[in-house]
This record gives structure tokens, C-alpha cells and sequence, in this order.
């Protein structure tokens, strides 16, 4: 089964591209291969981005072996390596260990590029305040202390939820007085968050341009042709989820436009859904719903949140290529969990692929569940 992925050459994915004129995308490792990642290699005829080069081995609960486990996330660190030697930009969403690898591990990745960086000071959880330190540490050695800086302005604090009309207007029956108490507490925690973004030194952003190091949350690029738009912060899932914030890419050459949403769970919020819907991209990468964590971090109501979400997505957009991966592909049972919007999908003939199947690869864990449906059918014979 994983044998499949571990035998693949480390540039296999250059070999069959997403590509519509000169627009091109590599979908260079993702969870359907057998380890936690959405790394994707964006080439246009005026830059290349590499966009969240990072992998984790998979969850203990995931069905494999924890020394499979390993190797897989050594593959994808290889494969990730070898598509970074072609880029210009090194784009990360976030700092979770599946979108970037320390340097310390993986320092080849950033020799020499451009970073385009999750802002390390603002709409950052405690978690991920640390983990961009201690990324920036590693990346610039000794250097760190001088890209501090004493001064910081820090905006009135906003309640995001006013850039969410539609999820913050809308009734979810029983579930209602649940959301509500969830989101005071979460308003609690955000200004826990700011006393702390007031207090701690900032990193500065204009020291560490000479270091070809920009914030990229909210800003829009352009190299030539190729128009680059990095989204607001957004939610890591639900309205105020303790897992912070990312920053979705958007990325649109000669009437080719590719989104990318790295980690909205779903998306879970509705209005993130109608955003994508409005952009209309030509290739739609999403990262789907968790559901291998449903009952723990994700119940049924968020859930159905998510597949209405899905559902909205499909009737409204028209991609040229649609690929769904990332958290749902940890769960044995993802395709079951969403039936509705694989069934949705066939009757607007649209197709759904993983990075897998776009490799015309069977997903890891689909090969695994059928292993053990064989093994258990053996033992009932």
C-alpha cells in the first residue's frame, strides 16, 4: 500500500502538471499520499511560488504503522526539497508543521528565495506566536535579535465576526445557544491574544525586507503578468477556533485562476464558502472538512455546516480542476462522511479528485480500508 508513495522518484510530480496556458500548478505532496501536507508549486512564465512547504506524519489513530508513518513524511520532505530547488517564492499560510518545515531540518527549502509569511504579530494564536519565532530564529541565526522592533502600532481591536455577516446572522436552531456561548468565550480568548500582541515586541516587517521576508496577510502582489493575492486572516475553522489564523492564496494569470484555501476546515463558514464561489477559480484547491475528528473538535452540526458549504461551492463555481485533500483524507470513512457532495458532484458532472487520483493514484487511505475489508471478509470465510 504506502509501498506505492515511498517507491515514487522525488520529482514524480513534475511529470503531470495541472496546466492551462502557461499557468501551472504541481500538487508536490498532499494527505492523500500518507502524510500531512498541502504543498502545491505554482509556475507562471514570470515567477514560481511553493506554497506551504511543510509535512507531518500522520495522526496516531491513522491505520499504519507508526514506522510507515515516518517514512512516508521523510517522501514528502524529499519531494517537497526537490520542487523548492525550482522556486522563486516560498509562500506560508500559517505555522503549523505541515505547511512549514524549521530550517533547522529543511534550511535548503528558503536558501536564496523570496518569503511571503503568515504576519507573526497579529491575528496569531499564543501557539503559532512562538512557532514564527522560533521559524525566523532558525532562518536568520544570530540576526534575530535586530529584527525586533520597540515600537508597535496596534489597531483598535476589531470582532472578526463583523467580516461574517452571513454565518453571524444566521439561526442554527438547537445549536444556537451552543454557538452563542462558544463565541463569547472565544472573544474572551481573542483579547487574551491582543493584551498579548500590546505587550510583546514585535518583529519588524521593514527590518526583515532585506532579508527578502514580507508579511503577506491581505496584500496583493504582481511579478509581470501573474496577479498574487494573499487573503485577510481567516479562520483555522469554526468563528474564533483556538487554532488561529491563515492566510488563503489566490493566484491568476491570462484568465487562469487558481485558490488555494490552506486550513478553513471545510470550509466550515459560510461566508468563506460565498467568497470562493464569487472569486470563480479555474482550479479549486480546498482543503475540506476534519472529519477523522468528528465528536472530538468537530461535531455533526459544523459538519453538515461544511457539506452545505461544499455543496454551495459546486453549484456556483465551475473549476477546471477541483481537488478536495488535506484534513479530510486522514479519515477511513471520508467519503462516506460527505456521500452528498460526491453524489451532488456526479450529477452536475463535475469530478472531485485528491492529489492522489490526480496522479491517477488510489488514496493511502482508501488502500488501506480496502486491506482491511479483505482481511476482515477472510476471517469471516
Amino acid at each position: 500500500m504506502e509501498k506505492e508513495f515511498l517507491n515514487l522518484e522525488n520529482n514524480f510530480w513534475e511529470r503531470h502538471p495541472v496546466s492551462f496556458k502557461k499557468f501551472k500548478v504541481y500538487p508536490v505532496w498532499f494527505d492523500s499520499m500518507g502524510a500531512k501536507s498541502s504543498c502545491i508549486l505554482i509556475e507562471t512564465p514570470e515567477t514560481k511560488i511553493l506554497v506551504d512547504p511543510g509535512a507531518s506524519g500522520m495522526q496516531p489513530a491513522y491505520p499504519l504503522p507508526e514506522e510507515e508513518k515516518s517514512k512516508l513524511r521523510e517522501k514528502a520532505l524529499k519531494c517537497i526539497k526537490e520542487a523548492s530547488k525550482r522556486a522563486d517564492i516560498i509562500f506560508i499560510s500559517h505555522y503549523h508543521y505541515d505547511h512549514h518545515f524549521l530550517p533547522e531540518e529543511a534550511g535548503e527549502v528558503y536558501k536564496g528565495k523570496t518569503l511571503w509569511i503568515k504576519n507573526p504579530n497579529l491575528w496569531i494564536n499564543f501557539s503559532q506566536w512562538k512557532r514564527a519565532r522560533l521559524f525566523l530564529k532558525q532562518l536568520l541565526g544570530e540576526k534575530i535579535e535586530k529584527i525586533y522592533t520597540s515600537k508597535t502600532y496596534l489597531p483598535r481591536l476589531k470582532d472578526p465576526l463583523e467580516d461574517l455577516p452571513i454565518s453571524s446572522t444566521r439561526n442554527y436552531g438547537s445549536y444556537q445557544e451552543r454557538k452563542n456561548e462558544l463565541i463569547e468565550k472565544g472573544r474572551d480568548w481573542l483579547f487574551r491574544l491582543y493584551k498579548k500582541w500590546r505587550k510583546e515586541p514585535w518583529i519588524s516587517e521593514k527590518k526583515l525586507r532585506k532579508h527578502k521576508i514580507l508579511f503577506a496577510d491581505g496584500k496583493s502582489f504582481k511579478v509581470g503578468a501573474t496577479k498574487i493575492k494573499a487573503t485577510p486572516p481567516l479562520f483555522h475553522g469554526i468563528e474564533y477556533d483556538r487554532l488561529g489564523w491563515v492566510t488563503a492564496l489566490v493566484v491568476e494569470r491570462a484568465g487562469i485562476k487558481l485558490l488555494y484555501t490552506s486550513d478553513l476546515q471545510g470550509p466550515v463558514i459560510e461566508d468563506y464558502a460565498f467568497w470562493i464561489a464569487k472569486e470563480r477559480p479555474s482550479i479549486l484547491i480546498l482543503d475540506g472538512p476534519s472529519t477523522y475528528l468528528l465528536g472530538y473538535m468537530l461535531n455533526l452540526i459544523n459538519l453538515e455546516r461544511c457539506i452545505k458549504n461544499l455543496l454551495y461551492i459546486l453549484d456556483h463555481t465551475f473549476p477546471r480542476v477541483f481537488i478536495l485533500d488535506h484534513h479530510l483524507l486522514r479519515d477511513i470513512r471520508y467519503r462516506e462522511r460527505i456521500d452528498s457532495v460526491y453524489r451532488f458532484a456526479k450529477r452536475k458532472n463535475k469530478k472531485i479528485l485528491t492529489a492522489a487520483e490526480w496522479y491517477k493514484k488510489t488514496p493511502l487511505i482508501l488502500q488501506i480500508k480496502q486491506h482491511l475489508e479483505l482481511k476482515t471478509k477472510d476471517k469471516t470465510v
